[in-house]
């Protein structure tokens, strides 16, 4: 095996290793125990006040619910659509549900959202 050719399958394993990992890199939610969890590891929620893959949650509700944001050059996949909220920035959907983090959830996998009022739910793929 000359030189070039050694680097050359270097350079492919290394490429082939890297591909997965690039190919999620822009994943908005991980599932955690049978719930989604953004990349800290935070609870996500649904609220069943929310219609059509628009948010009503703002002001007050949104500080207390934070909105999961995507980048303003996020793309839509499969599942997962963004929608925009009326300060202009996105938000991240799943199934036609804005999805949110909340306030009182201080560490990873901690869940005492879930239920709020009746309206607020643990996102479950």
């Amino acid at each position: 095996m000359t030189y070039n050719t050694t680097s050359l399958k270097a350079l492919l394993l290394a490429a082939a290793l890297a591909l997965p990992g690039l190919a999620f890199a822009d994943e908005p939610a991980m599932v955690k125990d049978g719930f989604l969890v953004d990349h800290v590891g935070l609870t996500l929620y649904t609220y069943d006040k929310d219609a059509d893959g628009k948010s009503t949650c703002y002001d007050t509700c949104a500080k207390n619910w934070p909105p999961l944001p995507a980048k303003s050059d996020a793309n839509d996949m499969g599942d997962w659509k963004t929608t925009e909220r009326t300060d202009g920035t996105k938000q991240w959907v799943y199934k036609d549900k804005p999805l949110y983090t909340f306030a009182g959830d201080k560490s990873p996998g901690e869940k005492t959202g879930d239920g709020k009022g009746g309206v607020w739910h643990v996102a479950k793929p």
